[in-house]
């Protein structure tokens, strides 16, 4: 009788043996190359769901091919363990974060496990270890020897839900990213990190990325937003003092007919008169109530107030009124703008909303712009006018020209600004890592010495109240000696951001139990960069962009000889369900163990990896389960059903004719190993399985053929050529089916198969020759046939020549290998 394929005993065997046998203990074998394939790693919430599932399968698929095609491969896994979260979670179950991250990370272990993934468990990484997070205070340090950590008081995004202080790039939508409340701004004082210093570096080596989406550096470069400007003051009326603006359109300054001062600008209380201050107040607290996002976003409505005071135009002694908006950031530039409404869509919004004077100053060539028609503000290139000896000039000449003149007398200079702004890194809660700190009455603010790392986060108190102020309520972590003298001091209570802790993970994995340093340089140059880092790509611009500033500091250290982190960035798309992200709120989630304990990890690894391209968001399908399901069976029974049969010196067999059934399967054989293992490496991992399925279908019709010498041996390299290729998706089922086959080694520990190129060919080809999209002949020639060969053939064909005859052709396409397309006319 066929035996069944029981998926809960085969899976439940091979992962005892494979802990048994430490099977994916990372191997340096001299001579080999090396591969380091890493997933993002997760936060330890309690359960893996289906986005985890598809993207570490994908990571394991790669990390598997990679160590049969005979490279030293790094595959590790840990758990980005502090953050909000686990607070929240803590006082909803009246526990402590400690308790319930420690018990998330055990059962999130276990169900990795159980979906078979090649990780090297001696290797873990826990973010909220002190043994891990000491050396993130250790960089604290070394940022602040070097000038890149500071301290200073600063409008700041506010989750009031969380309470919290939020980077800029974690404010989503004008949202807080972790619970989506509206975010306001609060002046705080704050640790920061100067990831500015870094702006241009940051911005130039997007160059050496080349195996990075083209969308993801777009990403990076426009939140970085280098701009050309320049900077220059504008006097008071009264002759008081004046104020710097920043501007990318110097060739639209005689345009001006109003300025803007950020609601924050420390210059509004002193000029802003008696019958104005109430509405700039009201103007200031609606600003505040705003975040950064929604204020600078392009759908929302600008809102300013008159402060009553004017300042003079320097380049035409103009006095123009100065008002407060909320579309103005005191963080970017000088925190205040010229505002020329004719140029500017913001502007021209504000200005038509407010009754303010629109002037044109750049006419589109052969036409007029009047203001009082304009529907929207004119920003093409164009000729000056209204702009005094500058008239007459093209918009992009007078550009550098008016820039030059300001810079002559004195009125500004050429600049380079930037969007990105200095890294918030302070938060308001217990489950962090303590920032190394202390204040002194005496000494001022004292760094902790490296010797005293860590800075041990106290996890023996009772977790009641409000994280925020736990530490700060905590006498025996708060109070404590200063370094320097001696003296009494009080311990920083603010916790770092948790994507500190994510920002170098990826080079402790290289030596993950060094105690003397956060990592070895020995390997870390041997590992590092990352040759294929697979995450989501909401994480493009926080904690790609951090984890790169964090390694070119290394780099300035001498502590890596590598700029950039990571070699290649893969980002897998979301499962779906019903059109919608799986998600508790929406009811659509499909639990991974469910569909393992239903069909078997397997099925579950080679379904997310066929359902659609990894990249590509992917809808849920039962049906799909089942038929990848049916199709493990029948690569179970064909194996299982031949395994008597199976030759395994196969090499040696006879293939007496290429064209019958043992030619066609021996040539699928070499054509599927050439496209797997091309698939894996290009990302292509459902077209893979595609090709997989395509060579079971040819094996199963071999099958039912008369079994000589020949056919046995093809069938033979055919079997085990396709355990091996199936590996990567289904290392369950192909272990067990190798061991079927007689092999007492793993075939994890087995070679990629080889192909040889003259086999994979087809002999010959089917061409179609089509004239103006319609078929008209069919002509059979060589495989190997050039393109200017079946151009040829194509316009010599007897069927296809009425078509042509007495007509002008106009192009030919040709398809190689498929078609010939005459177009005429």
């Amino acid at each position: 009788m066929e035996e069944r394929y029981d998926h809960i005993a085969v899976e439940e065997k091979w992962q005892a043996r494979w802990q048994e046998q430490d099977l994916y203990r990372t191997r340096t074998t001299p001579g080999r190359p090396k591969y380091y394939p890493l997933e993002m790693f997760p936060y330890p919430s309690g359960d893996v769901h289906m986005g985890h599932a598809r993207n570490y399968t994908i990571g394991d698929v790669v990390a598997r091919y990679y160590f049969m095609q005979g490279y030293n491969v790094l595959h590790p896994m840990g758990f980005d363990a502090f953050g909000q979260p686990a607070e929240q979670a803590a006082v909803k179950r009246h526990t402590h974060p400690a308790t319930w991250t420690y018990e998330c990370i055990a059962n999130m272990r276990r169900q990795l496990r159980r979906l078979g993934f090649s990780y090297d468990w001696d290797r873990e990484v826990v973010s909220c270890s002190p043994d891990y997070y000491r050396w993130g205070q250790w960089f604290f340090l070394k940022f602040l020897e070097r000038g890149l950590a500071y301290r200073k008081a600063a409008p700041v995004n506010w989750c009031p839900t969380c309470e919290i202080v939020l980077a800029n790039e974690e404010v989503a939508g004008g949202g807080c990213w972790r619970c989506g409340q509206p975010v306001v701004k609060q002046e705080r004082e704050q640790w920061w990190f100067r990831i500015t210093d870094y702006a241009q570096r940051l911005l130039e080596d997007l160059d050496l990325l080349t195996e990075w989406p083209e969308r993801v550096k777009v990403m990076q470069s426009n939140w970085i937003g280098r701009s050309e400007g320049v900077e220059f003051s504008l006097p008071l009326a009264d002759g008081s003092e004046s104020f710097a603006v920043y501007t990318t359109r110097p060739d639209t300054v005689f345009g001006i007919t109003y300025v803007v001062l950020a609601p924050e600008h420390p210059l509004v209380d002193r000029i802003t008169t008696p019958e104005q201050r109430q509405a700039v107040a009201d103007l200031r607290a609606q600003a505040a109530a705003r975040s950064t996002i929604e204020r600078t976003s392009a759908e929302t409505e600008k809102r300013g107030a008159f402060t009553g005071a004017y300042a003079i135009n320097p380049m035409n002694g103009e006095r123009v009124p100065i008002w407060v908006a909320d579309y103005v950031l005191l963080e970017y530039g000088t925190g205040a703008i010229m505002a020329v409404p004719a140029h500017d869509q913001r502007d021209f919004e504000f200005a038509k909303r407010y009754g303010l004077e629109i002037r044109v100053v750049i006419q589109p060539e052969g036409a007029s712009l009047d203001p009082a028609t304009m529907t929207e503000a004119y920003v093409d290139p164009g000729v000056q006018v209204n702009s005094g000896p500058f008239d007459g000039m093209p918009n992009g000449r007078a550009w550098f020209a008016i820039a030059e003149y300001m810079e002559q007398h004195g009125i500004g200079k050429r600049t380079v600004n930037y969007r990105l702004r200095d890294w918030l890194i302070s938060r308001q809660r217990y489950w962090g890592a303590p920032i190394p700190v202390v204040y002194c009455d005496r000494c001022g603010m004292v760094p902790v010495p490296e010797d005293q790392l860590p800075v041990v986060l106290p996890e023996d108190i009772p977790f009641t109240g409000d994280p925020s102020t736990m530490l700060a309520e905590t006498p025996s972590f708060v109070n404590t000696t200063c370094p320097t003298c001696g003296g009494r001091a009080r311990r920083e209570t603010d916790t770092m951001a948790q994507w500190i802790e994510s920002c170098w993970y990826f080079l402790r994995y290289a030596s993950p139990h060094e105690d003397r340093a956060p990592f070895t340089r020995e390997e870390v140059e041997y590992w590092l960069p990352v040759d294929n880092y697979i995450g989501g790509i909401e994480h493009a611009v926080m904690h790609l962009l951090y984890s790169r500033f964090f390694v070119k500091v290394m780099y300035d250290m001498g502590m890596v000889s590598f700029p950039e982190p990571f070699r290649s960035y893969f980002p897998q798309g979301m499962v779906l369900k019903d059109g919608a992200v799986m998600s508790k709120s929406l009811g659509n989630v499909v639990p991974p163990e469910e569909i393992i304990g239903r069909y078997g990890a397997d099925t579950l690894r080679t379904f997310l990896m066929f359902m659609a391209p990894p990249e590509a968001e992917a809808d849920w399908s039962a049906t799909g389960v089942e038929g990848t399901y049916r199709f493990l069976v029948r690569v179970w029974r064909l194996v299982t059903g031949f395994a008597g049969e199976y030759d395994p010196d196969w090499a040696g067999g006879v293939l007496t004719d290429a064209s019958g059934p043992a030619g066609r399967l021996r040539r699928k054989t070499h054509q599927t190993i050439r496209k797997v293992g091309s698939d894996i490496a290009r990302m292509h991992l459902n077209t893979a399985i595609s090709a997989m399925m395509e060579l079971s279908n040819e094996m199963a019709a071999a099958r039912s053929q008369p079994l000589d010498d020949s056919l046995r041996a093809v069938l033979s390299e055919a079997t085990e050529s396709l355990v091996k290729l199936l590996h990567p998706f289904a290392p369950h089922l192909t272990e067990e089916l190798w061991q079927r086959l007689g092999h007492d080694e793993s075939v994890y520990l087995a070679p990629w198969p080889a192909y040889d190129e003259e086999v994979a060919k087809e002999p010959e080809i089917t061409l179609v020759v089509q004239v103006n999209g319609k078929v008209r002949d069919r002509l059979t020639a060589a495989a190997d046939t050039s393109e200017e060969m079946l151009r040829e053939l194509a316009l010599s064909s007897e069927r296809a020549a009425p078509y042509l005859e007495g007509k002008t052709v106009r192009q030919v396409i040709v398809v190689p290998g498929k078609l010939v397309n005459i177009v005429v006319g």
